[in-house]
């Protein structure tokens, strides 16, 4: 599931939250020179996707929750901002999911992905966009 281009993990810092008992995760990677500038939009949907999909209700959030909802393009586009050289993205709360989301990219190809509270499923969705298959329950027996 790579929505372009390759890219190299150049940092990823995971530090307890306050009172240890979730994390903030910060991932930088660096897109690929060529075409990365073309990668922007496609790789920011495609982890907000990732984000949304995994995020569950925190406190009374659970009563706007959907279990089979889906991030949309609209979504994105109401919070895709573009402020001192950088495409940003930043998902708070989202039709009752805690999603707790940010991502940067600059015009050097240089993305910031960060999440607070999310555990370190950060890591797993980064693991996804360079094509690694993660562990999944099975189902039980019919």
């Amino acid at each position: 599931m790579r929505p372009c281009g390759d890219f190299e993990i150049t940092k990823t810092e995971i530090k307890p939250t306050v009172g240890n008992e979730d994390y903030s995760v910060e991932i930088e990677m660096q897109l690929e020179e060529e075409g990365g500038e073309h990668c922007a939009v496609p790789l920011i949907y495609t982890l907000a996707m990732l984000s949304f999909h995994d995020a569950r209700p925190r406190g009374v959030s659970g009563e706007w929750f959907e279990d089979k909802d889906q991030l949309t393009a609209a979504d994105m586009l109401r919070k895709l901002r573009f402020e001192h050289g950088q495409l940003r993205l930043y998902l708070d709360y989202v039709r009752g999911r805690c999603v707790k989301t940010s991502i940067e990219i600059d015009k050097d190809g240089k993305v910031v992905l960060k999440t607070v509270n999310r555990g370190q499923a950060a890591t797993r969705w980064v693991e996804t966009l360079r094509g690694k298959k993660t562990l999944q329950a099975v189902p039980p027996p019919p």
